[in-house]
């Protein structure tokens, strides 16, 4: 299998995952019946000085919290973006502020 093979396998298995999770939320699922490895309520935010093109929002680099790797990983492994409970989450460029805002 190519590289190129692998990375496209991956790609559909996380839009699949991403695609079970919004179906869980969309029939009423509780948030303790969506399982997440990350708790964005355990990661310190603070709104952005600025409001970005689509208005205001949070931004973290909590790097010293565990929540806050193991979120950034998850974002990596879905090209830096991901929508979960209400809320996007977006890597910035320099690769270790996310961004999120409520949807």
């Amino acid at each position: 299998m190519s590289d190129l093979e692998r990375e496209a396998i991956i790609d559909f298995c996380n839009a699949l995952e991403a695609a079970a999770v919004k179906l869980k939320h969309d029939v009423g699922a509780s948030p303790e019946q969506v399982k997440w490895t990350w708790n964005p309520d355990k990661i310190q935010w603070k709104w952005a000085d600025q409001p970005g093109p689509k208005g205001p929002y949070e931004k973290s680099e909590d790097l010293n919290n565990l929540e806050f790797k193991t979120m950034l990983k998850d974002l990596q492994e879905h090209k830096g973006r991901l929508q979960r409970n209400a809320f996007f989450y977006w890597v910035f460029q320099n690769g270790s502020t996310v961004g999120r805002k409520k949807t």
